[in-house]
């Protein structure tokens, strides 16, 4: 068993029980992204790679909010597991970019720019991006609404796509303002020229299926217009 596999493992027994929108599948897809988008850029493929499989090991919103989890966790199992069992694929210095990784890669509300300047970075987080929208996302959104208990859409609640980071680690809106606040706008942040392709096809169909969602509810309150491409 390699490096990857190894870990691949680990996460796996770790989501077990994992919502469905963050589970292991939710992990293989990022994984398998990654990798498509890695083949047109120059980075570190190990450093890819464990980053991805590592980036939603202890999501902050099943933790109370707290951010440090996640890295922390994943910093573990790397030092105690991982690179005692693969020292010769693992250094130090990589340890230290997954980790960074981990904690640079969230979506943190629409004023939030990244602090972490890394190609491998550039990568996952496309990645992560592109499974929270198109038909995965619009299934993950409403999969975790309903574990939150949130409405589906409640149109005297307009979404606020400008939210702090502390309004967006809130959450509490009906499920469908997520896509004003968070998905609508991930294509025109993606880092990649791979991800800004795939983005776009994604976008697409969420942009389709939200004129049909209010074609069926035959209203479009404020607050909810559609973007024109």
């Amino acid at each position: 068993m390699d490096i990857i596999s190894f870990t691949a493992d680990f996460v796996k027994r770790t989501l077990e029980a994992a919502e469905g929108g963050h589970d292991w599948w939710h992990i293989h897809r990022v994984h398998t992204n990654a990798n498509k988008i890695a083949q047109s850029e120059s980075v570190d493929p190990v450093v890819v790679e464990l980053a991805a499989l590592l980036h939603d090991i202890a999501d902050a919103k099943f933790h109370d909010g707290d951010e440090t989890i996640g890295p922390a966790t994943a910093k573990h199992f790397l030092e105690t597991q991982a690179q005692p069992a693969y020292p010769e694929f693992l250094s130090d210095q990589q340890i230290h970019h997954i980790i960074k990784i981990i904690e640079n890669i969230s979506f943190k509300g629409g004023k939030e720019i990244t602090q972490f300047p890394s190609p491998e970075l550039a990568v996952v987080q496309d990645a992560d991006r592109l499974d929270a929208i198109g038909a995965i996302g619009i299934a993950r959104t409403f999969n975790y609404g309903g574990f939150k208990g949130s409405e589906i859409f409640n149109p005297l609640l307009p979404p606020n796509p400008n939210m702090s980071k502390e309004e967006y680690k809130k959450g509490g809106n009906p499920s469908l303002n997520h896509f004003w606040e968070k998905l609508l706008l991930l294509k025109d942040r993606m880092n990649t020229e791979t991800g800004k392709r795939l983005a776009a096809e994604r976008h697409q169909f969420m942009v389709s299926y939200l004129i049909q969602f209010f074609d069926e509810t035959g209203i479009q309150p404020s607050g909810f217009e559609l973007p024109t491409q």
